[in-house]
């Protein structure tokens, strides 16, 4: 077992490690093709084979958002992508090992899929949090779930054995997304002061590690999110990075003391959360 391993596996033992998971999982698991696109780019290019969307933006997704909210109106918007991910889509294997184990304080997810709510359908102990448009919500930065679905008092997340937080929004239960340019430029405006973050997920970070899955540091949407999502969790994290990364990516990863692992996500699930480890009940 290498150093990393072994400090990974002794951080999911003792409650401290948050998986935090990215649109690239879907590409990391054999036989899976998943009925959705699964990158910003394919996203935008999705949208603009719907509604016509000027060439500079057509792979931008943020810009083609912004396009069809504004020439067509945020309903449009909406709806396509509904359509996009209301499909039924295959659990991954690393949805149901996450599922099956002990408690996670926390777990974040960073793509508009079902999936993972979907993989916790079977147990109780859990809530969802997700981040919601201004344009929709004004004034209001999350929403919070039960497990049926139905929406939840923001103290009720405190008590949840697992917290899955979705700073982007998803599809389901009731089709939040955080997407366009003016959504992020809403977020970006507060999220300096963490104002955008809801307080348990402040709270549970609070001296833990992360684990990225399928998650890339490209754009500057995704640093922002990663370094601010961070704030004061602990100074040591890992994230699984095949092939060759940015330059942009490697300065980011140095900065936020990210440590790239020579794992696949297989072996991740085989290696890592293949046995569930004894529930911890210290998830504060």
């Amino acid at each position: 077992m290498s150093g990393a391993e072994s400090e990974i596996t002794r951080c999911l033992e003792e409650g401290k490690l948050v998986p935090y998971l990215g649109p690239g999982i879907w590409s990391g698991e054999g036989g899976n093709t998943p009925p959705f696109p699964t990158d910003a780019e394919s996203l935008a290019e999705s949208l603009a084979r719907r509604v016509a969307v000027p060439g500079r933006a057509r792979k931008i997704l943020s810009a083609a958002a912004q396009y069809i909210e504004s020439q067509k109106h945020r309903k449009t918007l909406r709806k396509l992508l509904l359509d996009t991910f209301s499909v039924p889509s295959p659990k991954l294997v690393l949805h149901e090992r996450l599922a099956g184990l002990a408690p996670l304080p926390l777990v974040v997810d960073v793509w508009y899929d079902g999936a993972l709510r979907s993989a916790f359908q079977g147990r109780s102990d859990w809530g969802e949090i997700q981040g919601v448009s201004q344009a929709e919500h004004p004034g209001s930065w999350t929403r919070a779930y039960r497990p049926d679905g139905e929406e939840a008092a923001p103290e009720e997340a405190s008590r949840w054995g697992t917290v899955l937080y979705k700073p982007l929004g998803s599809v389901s239960p009731a089709g939040n997304f955080v997407v366009s340019d003016s959504d992020l430029v809403e977020v970006f405006t507060e999220i300096d002061i963490q104002t955008p973050i809801p307080g348990v997920v402040q709270e549970r970070r609070r001296g833990r590690h992360f684990l990225f899955l399928g998650c890339r540091f490209a754009t500057q949407a995704e640093r922002i999110y990663t370094r601010q999502i961070l704030k004061r969790s602990s100074d040591r994290h890992w994230a699984v990075l095949p092939g060759e990364i940015t330059r942009n990516e490697e300065r980011f990863v140095q900065e936020m003391r990210i440590e790239r692992i020579p794992f696949s996500l297989g072996e991740i699930c085989d290696r890592l959360f293949a046995s569930p480890p004894a529930a911890n009940p210290n998830l504060s």
